[in-house]
């Protein structure tokens, strides 16, 4: 064949692009298991930040597993259901699904000292895509015991310092439920105080978008759990 064809041009490209391609392909097919550790770990790790626990090795699944002693999914009833609470996508639960219907994960921890916690995993929306988080609640069901939340693009020094202790520790010991009635934590500017008598924190100075964000996120993914919360105070 004559390499100085238009044939043998097109013929090299397309045997050049199939191979590119399946050596692409196979790439990316043998990492998909190891992406998914990685992922798998991340996520162990914030759950874990959720009750203020650094695991001490890189190796965090057995970490993981000793204070992590049940993962389990309740409807908004509060009654059980069966399934991986691990993974469950709680983007595509707290995006597509009315609160009724949707599948909400609970991962009950055990501290060193005895005390029980249950972790509730939060999605939703800051300035420049997804931020997200976990809620750890005491064991009655009606105040915060710790919090951890990320983002994906927010901007350094401003939305993104949500992931900093500074933000999420104001958290601890906020109320969900206030005489009886829950009530979501309200993120508000530094010196206001939120109009129905929610408790709240300060919002992220330059940050009032993604503090917002924060806000409406934390009240479209906890008050689904309202019954499962109400449950616990009466036990």
């Amino acid at each position: 064949m004559n390499k100085q064809s238009n044939t043998y041009t097109i013929i090299y490209i397309i045997a050049l692009v199939v191979v590119v391609g399946a050596a692409l392909a196979f790439t990316a097919m043998s990492l998909k298991p190891l992406q998914q550790i990685n992922a798998d770990a991340d996520k162990m790790r914030q759950i874990l930040a959720s009750v203020h626990i650094v695991p001490s090795s890189d190796n965090i699944k057995p970490e993981f597993d000793k204070y992590i002693t049940r993962k389990f999914i309740v409807n908004a009833d509060g009654e059980e259901l069966s399934g991986d609470a691990f993974n469950i996508d709680v983007a595509q639960e707290s995006k597509i699904k009315d609160s009724a219907e949707r599948q909400l994960p609970v991962f009950q921890c055990k501290l060193d000292n005895g005390d029980i916690k249950y972790i509730l995993p939060v999605y939703g929306a800051g300035l420049w895509g997804p931020i997200w988080g976990y809620v750890a609640i005491n064991s009655d069901g009606k105040s915060i015991y710790g919090a951890y939340f990320a983002h994906q693009g927010e901007t350094p020094g401003l939305g993104a310092e949500i992931e900093k202790p500074n933000f999420s520790d104001q958290f601890k010991d906020k109320r969900v439920f206030i005489d009886g009635q829950f009530k979501s934590v309200a993120v508000v500017k530094a010196g206001q105080k939120p109009l129905d008598g929610e408790d709240y924190v300060d919002g992220i100075s330059g940050g009032t978008i993604t503090s917002k964000g924060v806000e409406a996120m934390l009240s479209n993914c906890l008050a689904p759990y309202k019954s499962f919360l109400s449950n616990l105070s009466k036990d």
